[in-house]
């Protein structure tokens, strides 16, 4: 499994990420890929992800709309 991102996670995000209090990704799920990779998970491991989830789906629907759609697909991301 191959993941790629290219910003980095900041523990002090803006405040407009802070109000994201919903996890979007299945904690035992990174755990496990974060695992078969040979590394541990820390413990703000899984919300940093979910941070970064949360930010591509958020541009991903924006480039959806500014494209005359409400649906998203997968070259939105």
């Amino acid at each position: 499994m191959e993941i790629h991102f290219v910003q980095i996670y900041r523990p002090n995000m803006a405040k407009e990420e802070d109000n994201m209090s919903e996890v979007l990704v299945v904690t035992s799920k990174v755990k496990e890929a974060i695992k078969a990779e040979g590394c541990n998970t820390a413990s703000d491991a899984v919300e940093a992800i979910s941070a970064k989830v949360n930010t591509m789906v958020k541009e991903a629907a924006e480039r959806a709309k500014a494209n005359g759609r409400k649906t998203v697909r997968g070259v939105d991301f």
